[in-house]
C-alpha cells in the first residue's frame, strides 16, 4: 500500500538540508547553505575540504542561529558518504532536503578527453550524487518527507557551454534524467525531486576562466542584461526545497537569464 505524502504544512520546525560542495567561498553551494540557514534550516555542509566545511558551518550557526555541521567528504567514496549521512541523521534535526551541488568541470573536447578524465568527472558528478541521494532517501522514506534538488547546468541542455564540454555536459545531463526518474519512483513516499540548470553565474570558476571580451559577449546574448549571481540560484533551490515547492516534482528550473529558452 502506498504511503500518504507528507503534507507541506507539516514540515518540522527546523528541517535539515545536506548541501554538497558548499565550502567554496563564491560558489553556489555556499550561497545555498546561507540562504537555507537564513530561512531557518539546519545545514550539513559537505565538501572535500573538511576545514573549510567546518568554518562555513560555524559561520551559519553564528550568523543565523541554526544547527550546522561541517564534514569533509569525498562524495565519490561510497563508504564515506554512508558514514557522513548516518552522522548527519544522528546529530542534526530531521533530514528533509538534499542539494546535490558538488561537481567538477572539464573543458576538454570529446575527441581529446581521456578515459581517466571522463571517469573522474562522472565519479563525482554522477556517482557521488547517486551515493548521497540513496542514503538520504532511506531517511526520507522513514518519515514520508523529502526534497531532492540536483544542480545541473544549461550546458546539459545546450550540449556544452562556456566552460564545460563533453564529460561535464554529459554528467550534468545525467543529473536531469536521475531527478526525473526519482520524481516518478519516489513520489508515493512524499519525496519530490527537481533540478536547477544555471547558465552564466558569477562564481570563482567563471571569474577565473573568462576574459573581459568573453564576458562582454555573454552579456550581449543575455536578455536580462547581466550575469547571474550565486544568490539567484540559491533562491531557486530554496523554493524547490521549501514548503511552497511541494507540488513541483520532475521539474528543471532554468536559471540562466534567458540564454537558453525552450
Amino acid at each position: 500500500m502506498a504511503l500518504t505524502p507528507y503534507p507541506a504544512g507539516d514540515f518540522p520546525p527546523t528541517p535539515t538540508a545536506i548541501v554538497t560542495g558548499a565550502a567554496s567561498e563564491r560558489g553556489i553551494g555556499r550561497a545555498t547553505a546561507n540562504r537555507l540557514a537564513r530561512d531557518g534550516w539546519a545545514v550539513a555542509v559537505v565538501d572535500l575540504d573538511e576545514a573549510a566545511s567546518q568554518e562555513v558551518a560555524a559561520q551559519l550557526a553564528r550568523e543565523h542561529g541554526v544547527p550546522a555541521l561541517g564534514l569533509g567528504v569525498d562524495i565519490a567514496d561510497e563508504q564515506a558518504v554512508v558514514a557522513a549521512v548516518r552522522r548527519i541523521d544522528e546529530e542534526l534535526p530531521q533530514l528533509v532536503g538534499v542539494v546535490n551541488n558538488a561537481g567538477i568541470s572539464s573543458p576538454t573536447p570529446f575527441t581529446e578527453v581521456g578515459t581517466e578524465e571522463w571517469k573522474r568527472v562522472f565519479d563525482v558528478n554522477v556517482h557521488g550524487t547517486f551515493f548521497v541521494t540513496r542514503e538520504a532517501v532511506k531517511i526520507f522514506r522513514r518519515r514520508s518527507l523529502g526534497r531532492i534538488v540536483n544542480v545541473s547546468s544549461a550546458s546539459a541542455e545546450r550540449g556544452g557551454g562556456v566552460y564545460g564540454r563533453a564529460a561535464y555536459s554529459g554528467s550534468k545531463a545525467a543529473l536531469l534524467g536521475m531527478a526525473k526518474t526519482w520524481a516518478r519512483e519516489l513520489g508515493e513516499y512524499g519525496i519530490t525531486a527537481n533540478s536547477v540548470a544555471p547558465g552564466s553565474i558569477d562564481t570563482d570558476i567563471m571569474g577565473g576562466r573568462l576574459s573581459d571580451e568573453r564576458k562582454e559577449f555573454l552579456l550581449q546574448e543575455l536578455p536580462v542584461g547581466r550575469v547571474g549571481t550565486v544568490e539567484d540560484v540559491a533562491g531557486g533551490i530554496a523554493y524547490l526545497l521549501g514548503r511552497d515547492g511541494g507540488y513541483l516534482t520532475g521539474v528543471t528550473l532554468d536559471i540562466n537569464g534567458g540564454s537558453h529558452i525552450h
